[in-house]
C-alpha cells in the first residue's frame, strides 16, 4: 500500500512539474531570430507571462560585460548572438552561450563612424539588430557592410561594402535598417536604396528606391523593411526616410508610394500592417494609417486617417485593432485604427521604450532601464509591474525567448528569466 502511494505522489509530482515547465514555457527553446521577433510584429505566442515583476517572478541569470551597442540580442536555441563597438574603431560580434553566457566565438572588423553633432549622445557605436536563419548570421556593419557568418563557428561567409558596390557616399548615421530574411532572400535599405539580396552570396539581385544623391537629410535610412500581403498582394513595405512604399519582392517594382511628412527625415518606425492598412508615425509630426487598394491595373494609396500622436523610434504593437505606441514625449497612447482617435494617453516613462506583446501583455524596456508591465487595455491605461532591471541605458530591443528575456544594457548583455514562486503554478 505504502509503494501504491509512493507512485501516485510521484505521478503528481511529475505532472505538477510538468504544468509548471509548461506555465513559462520551459518546455521549448523558442527563439528570437530577428528584428522585432520571430515574426517581425513584436508579438510572441507560448504560456501566459506572469502578472508582475517582482523579483519572486524574475531573476537574474548571468550578465556579460561587453563594449557599447545598440543592436538587439538575437537568440537562437543554444547561443545568444550580440554586436558591440570597441574604442569608437572595431566592430565586435559575439556568440555566447544561452544557458551561461560563456563566449563560444567572437569576430572583429576595422568599422566606425563619427556620426552629427546632434546625434552624438546617441554614440557612434553599431545599432543595425542582426538575422538570423538557422545556419548564417547576418550583421549590418556601421560603415554600410553587411556580413554573412557562419553561426557555429563565426567563419566569414561574404560580405559586401555597399558604397563600393554603388559608389555612394557613407550615411551621415550608419547603417541602421536591420535586415531582413525570407526564404534565399534578404532585404535591407542600404547603400542609398532598398536592395535584395541573395543570402547564400551576397549577390544583388534588385535594387530599388534610389536616392544616390544621400546627404544629412535624406541619406540612408532609419526604418527597417516588413514583407505583409496587403491588397491581396504579397509586398516589401519600406519606408525611408521621407516616403512609404509598396515593392514587388520578386522585382523591385515600385507598388505604390506615399510621402509621409518628416522632420530632419526622422521617420523611423517599422511601419506596421493592419488588414489592407498600414501605420507610421513620425517625429515631431503625425500618426497616419494609409489604406491601400488594388484597381484593374494599379494599386492606389489613401489616408484613412491622421492622428496627433507623434511617434518616435518605438515601433507599436496591434492588439485587438489597436495600436499601442510609445511617443516622442515620453508618454504611451492607445490609438484605435478603425478610427483613428487615441482611447487614452499615460504619463510620461522613458524617452524610448522597445514593446513585445503577448495576448493581451506587453511588455516595454525604456532607455532607463525600467521594465513595464502593461496589460493590452483600450479603455485605459493599466501598468500591472515594473522592475528597475539596469543601473545603464538600454536602448536595444528587448529579446524574449520561452521563459528567458535578453536585454542588451549599453555595456553589457544580460539574461533573465520567469521563475515559479514556491508553492505557486502560472496558468495559460
Amino acid at each position: 500500500m505504502f509503494r501504491i502511494v509512493q507512485l501516485v505522489a510521484l505521478a503528481i509530482a511529475v505532472y505538477l512539474a510538468g504544468r509548471e515547465a509548461a506555465a513559462f514555457g520551459l518546455e521549448s527553446k523558442q527563439e528570437w531570430s530577428q528584428w522585432r521577433g520571430p515574426n517581425r510584429d513584436g508579438q510572441i505566442t507560448g504560456a501566459a507571462w506572469p502578472d508582475r515583476l517582482t523579483d519572486n517572478y524574475l531573476e537574474q541569470t548571468w550578465r556579460i560585460p561587453l563594449a557599447p551597442s545598440y543592436s538587439g540580442p538575437i537568440v537562437s536555441a543554444e547561443v545568444v548572438f550580440v554586436t558591440e563597438t570597441k574604442d569608437k574603431s572595431t566592430e565586435i560580434v559575439r556568440a555566447l552561450s544561452r544557458a551561461t553566457g560563456k563566449e563560444l566565438w567572437k569576430v572583429e572588423w576595422p568599422g566606425a563612424i563619427s556620426v552629427p553633432f546632434f546625434a552624438k549622445r546617441s554614440g557612434d557605436w553599431i545599432r543595425a539588430t542582426p538575422a538570423f536563419d538557422g545556419k548564417s548570421l547576418y550583421v549590418a556593419g556601421m560603415r554600410d557592410v553587411l556580413v554573412s557568418l557562419e553561426a557555429k563557428t563565426g567563419k566569414e561567409q561574404w560580405r559586401l561594402d555597399f558604397t563600393k558596390e554603388f559608389s555612394t557616399s557613407l550615411p551621415e548615421f550608419g547603417l541602421v535598417c536591420s535586415p531582413l530574411l525570407d526564404g534565399n532572400a534578404l532585404y535591407i535599405q542600404a547603400g542609398n536604396a532598398a536592395v535584395k539580396l541573395d543570402k547564400r552570396t551576397g549577390k544583388v539581385l534588385w535594387r530599388a528606391l534610389n536616392n544616390d544623391q544621400g546627404g544629412m537629410m535624406s541619406g540612408g535610412a532609419f526604418s527597417s523593411p516588413v514583407l505583409a500581403t496587403v491588397a491581396g498582394r504579397k509586398q516589401l513595405l519600406v519606408q525611408t526616410r521621407e516616403q512609404l512604399a509598396g515593392l514587388d519582392p520578386e522585382t523591385g517594382k515600385q507598388l505604390w508610394i506615399q510621402n509621409v511628412p518628416s522632420f530632419r527625415g526622422m521617420n523611423i518606425l517599422t511601419p506596421v500592417v493592419f488588414g489592407d492598412t498600414i501605420f507610421t508615425s513620425s517625429y515631431q509630426n503625425k500618426s497616419w494609417l494609409y489604406r491601400i487598394n488594388k484597381g484593374a491595373a494599379e494599386f492606389t494609396v489613401s489616408q484613412a486617417w491622421e492622428n496627433n500622436a507623434q511617434g518616435y523610434m518605438s515601433t507599436p504593437v496591434m492588439i485587438d485593432g489597436h495600436a499601442y505606441l510609445h511617443m516622442g514625449n515620453q508618454r504611451f497612447t492607445c490609438i484605435n485604427l478603425q478610427t483613428g482617435e487615441r482611447t487614452w494617453t499615460s504619463k510620461p516613462f522613458g524617452k524610448y521604450a522597445s514593446l513585445v506583446a503577448q495576448r493581451d501583455r506587453i511588455l516595454a524596456l525604456d532607455e532607463r532601464g525600467v521594465l513595464l508591465l502593461i496589460k493590452a487595455n483600450p479603455k485605459e491605461f493599466e501598468l500591472l509591474s515594473e522592475k528597475q532591471v539596469s543601473e545603464e541605458e538600454t536602448w536595444a530591443h528587448l529579446a524574449i525567448a520561452g521563459d528567458e528575456l535578453f536585454i542588451r544594457e549599453l555595456n553589457a548583455v544580460v539574461a533573465w528569466r520567469w521563475r515559479t514562486p514556491k508553492g505557486q503554478l502560472g496558468t495559460n
